[in-house]
């Protein structure tokens, strides 16, 4: 067999099947600021147009060898379909992700998701910018990610009184993580439906050094289960943070394998599931990538020990701030892509033959 395209790569590493090395993909974003310059488009606008959001993703995975694109970049789509003005920082050359400097509800259960939520404010982009990845390089696999409905609270209310009412309101959290469960759920769906290759739920506000892990059991992991039941395979489920504690609780929420970050201790967690679970991670994002300081070497020598401690694919533990070390990302997904020759824990490796 001979080697296998980026996106073939990914979708057998997601069912376990043999692959000839290990990608470098992701669940999060992956846009990098020279994918966006060859795309020839500012930064601030690549969040608001499905030519320029897929332009700028399949540049990024090309230029610097991703075996993936991931849409959308920014946190608060979902929160801007339901009534939230947000800063775009149209006018400005810098690195700025779009943010939401006010908040229109002041308590939980004033929260309204309307019914047709998929067709407002910017998130009809993402059908669009899918289409286009798939015509114009279906050699990659697109990843698409929801964010899990804990962290999707802070987006729409103040983050402080999600934190305060799991203890002094339970039933008023439950009933806003509900909603957002429900909508969360359906949104993946036709993501789904639109042609995206995988799905991840990013939860990152869950973490075991943010809640405690009889919180995540009773509070998050029940939704978290609902909403990955929701989706069809192939779907990951991401907790950034302390995650030692939680990551057993996080294998049986029903995803097909799960990523994690830097705090994560890799070797125990494999420990932990075994070798039969899809376990991904955990590039430090910023020391590793981004750091003009940290000589390429390091990146190499960080790639090598991720692999070393049982990961089945090198994945950013986050998203990858924009503004990389080209030599140092490169040396990441070069590395991965050779010493990655030998089989992971969960996945084995095609004999290939040259042609």
């Amino acid at each position: 067999m001979s080697e296998l395209t980026p996106k073939e790569r990914v979708m057998r590493l997601l069912r376990k099947e043999p692959i000839d090395t290990m990608p470098f993909f992701s669940g999060m974003g992956m846009v990098v600021m020279p994918g966006i310059e060859k795309s020839g488009y500012k930064f601030a606008t690549v969040h608001t147009d499905a030519e320029r959001m897929a332009w700028s993703a399949i540049w990024s995975a090309r230029l610097m060898g991703f075996d993936c694109v991931v849409i959308p970049y920014d946190m608060t789509m979902e929160s801007e379909a339901m009534g939230n003005t947000i800063s775009l920082y149209e006018d400005s050359e810098d690195i700025l992700y779009p943010t939401i400097p006010e908040k229109i509800w002041s308590e939980m259960d004033e929260v309204v998701i309307p019914d047709n939520i998929e067709q407002l404010g910017r998130l009809p982009i993402i059908p669009k910018a899918i289409e286009i990845i798939k015509k114009e390089a279906p050699e990659l696999a697109i990843g698409c990610w929801q964010l899990g409905p804990f962290t999707q609270a802070g987006q729409i209310l103040e983050l402080d009184l999600i934190l305060k009412g799991v203890f002094k309101q339970k039933a008023k959290v439950e009933a806003l993580l509900d909603k957002l469960t429900d909508m969360i759920t359906k949104l993946g769906q036709q993501w789904q439906a639109a042609g995206c290759d995988y799905m991840v739920l990013r939860e990152p506000g869950v973490a075991a050094d943010l809640l405690s892990p009889r919180t995540f059991k009773d509070i998050i992991k029940p939704r978290l289960t609902r909403i990955l039941a929701g989706w069809q395979s192939p779907k990951l489920l991401h907790i950034c943070g302390q995650t030692d504690p939680l990551i057993e609780m996080m294998n049986e929420c029903g995803s097909d394998g799960l990523t994690v970050d830097i705090k994560c201790n890799l070797a125990e967690a494999r420990k932990k599931l075994g070798n039969d679970v899809l376990l991904m991670g955990n590039v430090d994002t910023y020391t590793m990538t981004c750091d003009p300081e940290t000589p390429m070497e390091t990146t190499v020598a960080h790639i090598k020990e991720i692999i070393d401690n049982g990961v089945d694919a090198v994945m950013p533990g986050c998203d990858l701030w924009p503004a990389i070390i080209e030599a140092n990302m490169k040396a990441a997904v070069d590395t991965t892509h050779e010493y990655g020759k030998k089989a992971s824990p969960a996945v084995g490796r095609l004999e290939l033959t040259k042609v």
